[in-house]
């Protein structure tokens, strides 16, 4: 298929929207009212920080809501007010934040069920008005839709588009796209639709393993199962590694990516030579602005003198989860919730562990002064960091009292 062929003819297509409607002003109101905290600003003001009784509260310096989720959520606000009495559906989470999708359900926003591991599109009917998030959908529910004669709202990401602008580039050189992300994600699951042939590899170590297949051969069966969702069809580690181009997943660890293009920079280097790099290897800066700015700010904030790590979104959001390993990282106790909610009364907290499942921690707050380092994920609004701010604040006076 000529992905990008498709993407241009849908593009001029009268049922395809990427920008709003007009309803700026609607929804700007809606999203000061759910989203904005002038108690964040009021942190933001003070150089980040905030002092009450015997807690210490030390934002990031970048944290929340980036500009491609908040543009997502407000196109997807101002495509109810544009079709008040349409169907109206979305083909994934429009960001990984809970109360963000509760909203739009409230809203009477569908969601496409996954029966399966398959998603459940006989539900949309002609003329329905269709949403792709944040994060993108596949060319193939792209076309399904557009077949069905369906109104398509596209939010993605901009940050999204220049990384499948970049599988295309692999494409159109017949380079193997090695993509750095999780094959699972609604991100990537979109990005390799765009490719012919991929790769997608977790981490450095998956991706040290595809090096020395490259530079050594190894087993082609084992090679093949280990990535067995991992791959295009028919994909063959003896053919289909001779060239390559390195893509990411937008919310990946920055350092991580960083490391995996030098790393097959090198082995194809080593591999065919320094003169022959260039027939061998591509590589585009396809790091999303926000996640490193978060991401850095994160870096800096763990340098401090802090007494714990509150990192907030939600548990499938991507992004947020490399926050919180910046924090494992330095032995300094972290503690990722998706919502105030989880903040509970006598001192304890439900919280999910890093690859683990949710847990309740007693008595997490330390007695006496306490400095807590808090940032949250860019699916994550202000409201709901300051919300888990004033539970601290309530449980720490408690104690003391």
């Amino acid at each position: 298929m000529d992905t990008k062929a498709f993407k241009r003819s849908l593009q001029q297509s009268e049922n395809y929207h990427r920008k709003g409607f007009g309803h700026e002003a609607e929804v700007a109101d809606v999203m000061q009212t759910a989203y904005q905290s002038s108690l964040i600003q009021q942190i933001r003001d003070n150089n980040y920080r905030l002092e009450r009784g015997a807690v210490t509260i030390r934002l990031a310096e970048a944290f929340g809501f980036c500009w491609g989720v908040e543009r997502a959520v407000a196109i997807a606000y101002e495509t109810r007010q544009h079709f008040p009495s349409e169907r109206i559906w979305i083909t994934n989470e429009i960001i990984h934040n809970p109360s963000v999708n509760q909203h739009l359900r409230d809203m009477e926003v569908g969601f496409i069920a996954v029966e399966k591991g398959q998603k459940d599109f006989s539900v949309v009917g002609s003329g329905d008005v269709v949403i792709l998030p944040a994060f993108g959908a596949s060319v193939q529910e792209m076309q399904l839709l557009n077949d069905k004669g369906c109104k398509i709202v596209d939010t993605t990401c901009p940050w999204v588009s220049k990384v499948w602008n970049t599988v295309e580039k692999h494409k159109k050189k017949d380079y193997t796209s090695i993509i750095h992300g999780q094959y699972k994600h609604e991100e990537t699951v979109a990005t390799s639709s765009f490719a012919d042939k991929y790769l997608i590899v977790l981490n450095l170590q998956e991706a040290e393993y595809v090096s020395n297949y490259i530079l050594h051969g190894g087993d082609r069966a084992e090679f093949l199962v280990k990535f067995s969702k991992a791959c295009s069809a028919g994909f063959d580690p003896d053919v289909d590694l001779e060239s390559v181009g390195i893509a990411n997943q937008t919310t990946m660890l920055k350092t991580e990516t960083e490391n995996i293009g030098k790393l097959f920079e090198k082995t194809m280097m080593r591999k065919f030579g320094p003169s022959n790099l260039n027939e061998h290897f591509l590589s585009f800066n396809t790091i999303c602005d926000a996640t490193q700015e978060r991401q850095d700010a994160m870096l800096s904030l763990v340098e401090e003198k802090l007494d714990l790590m509150l990192v907030i979104g939600g548990f499938n959001s991507s992004n947020t989860t490399h926050l919180q390993e910046i924090a494992i990282d330095k032995t300094l106790p972290s503690y990722h919730i998706d919502s105030a909610d989880r903040i509970l009364p006598g001192n304890r907290i439900e919280h999910k562990p890093l690859g683990g499942d949710l847990t309740v921690t007693q008595n997490w707050l330390p007695d006496g002064n306490i400095v807590v380092g808090v940032t949250s994920g860019a699916s994550t609004p202000d409201k709901v960091v300051e919300d888990a701010i004033d539970r601290i604040l309530t449980m720490k006076a408690a104690v003391i009292a």
